[in-house]
């Protein structure tokens, strides 16, 4: 075996990947059901919302390149990168869990949002310090272009466990713990089928690949994506979302048997321009490049969370009252739900740290000279990280749309008004619909194939010796 080229076992990459599923444990939550529980449970104006969602984002912008440069500079004593796993996993479980308290009624408005800003600021903060040395794990434990496939697959399977856990789960336990009469089962099918099909697919993901191309992957299942969302658009059109609701499930599996193919790869790609990387500079900048990567995912992000508040202000939403509303607002079992996610979250992230070792990573005489500066320089010479960085905008934008609407979706939408319930069929249908093309003419422009990152690997080893 060349050196660099690692294989790694079962254990090791289920061990990778329950870092991811800890993280979606955590985030996808964030992700999925914190602006419900700003607007209908903590009672916050969706405009409000919105613009918190924006400056969160604009201050990932200012605090990724100072995490991804700081990872690249410093060797913790417990690993360069999987340090961070329990050095930040901590402080982040206890934001994440005081992002859903609702312990401020008799408060301001302004007390309120004040609190609120303080804790989801803290959270992005910390979710970056985590996030951002987890992805440079990826490129850490070995360069075979095969074995990172197979980590991806097992990375974003794991992190599909998390994310129908979240999705199908969060609706049930807060119903179960605020003793509902009714639980809401067809909203936690509906959401769950947002994950669902990434065990069928993902496993399958290496053998799609040599089949098909890389690119030609991405633009499958880009079509299957959108295909499945302007059937989900139509249906609902057709009457209450309940009265189809079989058709709605189809629909909604066939959108995310796309989505979760094409943005679970996505993840793949980001060894491969660090890679190019190395071969352009001879350095190695693994938290440089994934800090990128997390500026311009946050980037999607931010674009994603302002939208469903803007939109859902725009077309005047109005939270439903308690008694007419599919989610119970029950503040406390908002809480303890996300209590018992962020614990199992950390128990997992410490797994994580248990089962990495990082192998392929820069010595002390190439990180003496990283600097800030290198991110914005390496972001300009690598014409890869920029399409990737493109891409990246566009699938975090489409997702966050899609997955923060999925709960106003199936929350009795009917009672809203018919300017309301099209806002939101917009948000879940037809506006992800127009990223995904976008994303298709992105991925086009990608010219890092696998003979080529192959070739590139094996001139590095060859320099090394």
């Amino acid at each position: 075996m060349e050196q660099g080229f690692y294989k790694l076992s079962w254990l090791q990459r289920i061990g990778f990947g329950s870092g991811d599923l800890a993280q979606n444990l955590i985030y996808q939550t964030i992700c999925m059901y914190l602006l419900f529980f700003y607007t209908d449970i903590y009672g916050l104006n969706p405009g409000v919302a919105a613009t918190m969602f924006l400056v969160v984002r604009l201050v990932d912008v200012l605090w990724d390149p100072l995490v991804g440069t700081y990872v690249d500079k410093h060797n913790p004593r417990w690993g360069k990168y999987r340090s961070y796993l329990v050095l930040a996993g901590i402080p982040l479980t206890v934001l994440a869990i005081l992002c859903f308290w609702n312990g401020m009624d008799g408060q301001s408005d302004t007390i309120k949002l004040i609190y609120a800003y303080v804790t989801y600021v803290g959270l992005s903060m910390l979710y970056t310090l985590i996030n951002v040395p987890y992805g440079a794990l990826n490129s850490s434990l070995t360069r075979d272009t095969n074995e990172i496939t197979i980590l991806t697959s097992v990375r974003m399977f794991m992190a599909n466990v998390g994310g129908l856990a979240v999705s199908a789960g969060v609706p049930i336990i807060v119903a179960l713990l605020a003793a509902a009469k009714d639980l809401p089962l067809e909203m936690a099918l509906f959401m769950g089928l947002g994950s669902l099909p990434s065990f069928i697919f993902m496993p399958l993901v290496p053998a799609i690949k040599r089949k098909v191309g890389k690119k030609n992957m991405f633009y499958i299942f880009l079509t299957v994506a959108i295909i499945g969302m302007m059937m989900l658009y139509v249906i609902s059109r057709m009457g209450p979302v309940k009265d189809n609701i079989t058709l709605v499930y189809i629909a909604q599996f066939i959108k995310s048997t796309g989505v979760i193919v094409a943005t679970g790869y996505m993840w793949a790609l980001i060894p491969e321009v660090i890679s190019y990387a190395e071969y352009t500079t001879g350095r190695r900048i693994s938290g440089i490049v994934n800090a990128l990567t997390g500026i311009f995912f946050k980037a999607g992000m931010a674009l994603g969370g302002v939208i469903p508040g803007a939109v859902l202000a725009y077309t005047n939403y109005h939270a439903a009252e308690e008694q007419a509303s599919t989610l119970p607002t029950d503040s406390d079992a908002w809480f303890y739900t996300m209590l018992i996610y962020s614990l199992v979250g950390l128990v997992l992230l410490v797994f994580c740290f248990t089962q990495t070792k990082e192998r392929v990573v820069m010595d002390k005489k190439e990180t003496k000279n990283v600097k800030v500066s290198d991110l914005w320089m390496e972001f300009f010479h690598n014409r890869p990280l920029r399409i990737i960085a493109l891409f990246f905008i566009t699938a975090f934008a489409m997702m966050s749309v899609g997955n923060a609407a999925g709960a106003y979706f199936m929350n009795d939408m009917e009672q809203q008004t018919p300017l309301a319930q099209e806002g939101i069929r917009w948000l879940v249908c037809i506006i992800p619909a127009i990223l995904l093309l976008l994303a298709m003419y992105i991925i086009s422009k990608y010219e890092l194939s696998d003979e080529v990152i192959d070739k590139i690997n094996r001139e590095i080893e060859q320099r090394k010796k």
